[in-house]
């Protein structure tokens, strides 16, 4: 199994927004964590826009590799977040549960598309991240210049 390394790279815009660089694209987030009303995506709406993107991208591929024509696919995905005045020190402050809907218009047999959705489920790296816990190194720099930001 071979790995491969994802970086992107993150600022402050102004108090409501934060950009990411990801290859050679600025992606706008707003500082409104869940629930308002804004300008462009927050955090939670990206990662299951990501989600949604993965399933799409996967399935491209897996219907290639089964013989699947998709003549079209829709992916609902929609999150029901931890009430925050439920949440105890140790309990979480995500997502409670996420469900996701997939709409293939395909000529393909229920019993193939049965086998195409198994097989996107297995291979989508999004939701292997979210259902296996998966290390994360959060480290604390104390002083930077700005400038880096460019």
């Amino acid at each position: 199994m071979s790995t491969k390394k994802i970086n992107v790279f993150g600022y402050i815009a102004n108090e409501n927004q934060f950009i990411v660089k990801a290859q050679d694209f600025k992606i706008k987030i707003s500082n409104n964590a869940a629930n308002g009303i804004s300008e462009m995506p927050n955090p939670l709406e990206y990662l299951l826009a990501g989600f949604a993107g993965s399933v799409n991208a996967i399935g491209q591929i897996v219907a290639k590799e089964l013989g699947i024509e998709l003549k079209s696919l829709q992916v609902e995905i929609s999150g029901t977040l931890v009430d925050k005045n439920e949440k105890t020190k140790k309990g979480r402050a995500g997502f409670k549960s996420i469900e996701i809907v997939v709409k293939p218009t395909s000529d393909a047999p229920l019993a193939l598309l049965k086998l195409w959705i198994d097989t996107v489920k297995e291979r989508c790296p999004v939701r292997d991240t979210l259902l296996n816990a998966t290390p994360v190194l959060l480290t604390l720099i104390k002083e930077y210049s700005p400038s880096e930001t460019i």
